[in-house]
């Protein structure tokens, strides 16, 4: 790990599955900067959602929502062993639950609610405050940062997208069909694009990034020479 002198705010957006958070990862170790998974916020609030039946057979309680939002608490730590940063639900390490099947499902309805956007919204710019952060999501620098000083729009093809998360979860033990995935970043793909609350979008000033052909390594060079120029 390098520390960069340089205070900056990375924001990196794109499709579901393009390997955003790899890419962040990558590029906050190489910085010495903080790496924070907004997506991950998401999954945190859509597990809470599930496990207090709030979201049911896609329909949410807007209600019950609203009353239980100032219950959630989420926070990332680091995990020395790992040395990774991880994502804590009220107390809890759900790092390997948001990560499941039925939370990917359910995240998109969740996350277009505005109310949910709001306070995520609001508790990553605290974050970002004193800069030196990599933040990764869907509207991360359009709206949770229109300033950052790097963006980055991620895409690639849907298919190469729907086996690289096929590959993801049966290296965790999750059994999946790729016809599955497949439909499931589809969807995805349409709800993030079409929500009305902060819909995905390529800033104007963001460069594109399409790894369809581009190893990790080769992404984070293409980045870091870029990060240099600045």
């Amino acid at each position: 790990m390098n520390n960069c002198s340089k205070d900056l705010i990375i924001a990196i957006d794109g499709y579901s599955s393009c390997g955003k958070s790899t890419l962040a990862k990558g590029i906050a170790s190489a910085l010495g900067y903080i790496y924070i998974d907004s997506g991950a916020m998401y999954r945190a609030v859509t597990l809470f959602c599930i496990r207090n039946k709030i979201i049911e057979n896609d329909v949410v309680d807007l209600e019950h929502l609203n009353n239980s939002l100032n219950l959630i608490d989420i926070r990332f730590e680091y995990n020395a062993l790992k040395q990774k940063y991880e994502t804590w639900l009220n107390g809890e390490n759900i790092e390997d639950e948001i990560r499941k099947p039925e939370v990917a499902s359910n995240v998109s309805n969740i996350s277009k609610i505005a109310k949910v956007r709001e306070k995520l919204v609001a508790l990553q710019r605290k974050i970002g405050e004193n800069k030196r952060i990599v933040m990764d999501g869907r509207d991360i620098g359009t709206v949770v940062f229109p300033s950052a000083d790097m963006k980055i729009f991620m895409t690639a093809d849907p298919l190469i997208r729907a086996n690289r998360r096929l590959l993801e979860m049966n290296t965790k033990g999750i059994t999946v069909s790729m016809d599955e995935v497949l439909q499931n970043i589809k969807e995805r793909d349409y709800i993030d694009q079409n929500r009305d609350v902060s819909p995905l979008r390529k800033a104007d000033d963001a460069i594109v990034l399409d790894n369809s052909e581009l190893t990790q390594d080769e992404q984070l060079s293409w980045v870091m020479l870029k990060i240099n120029r600045l």
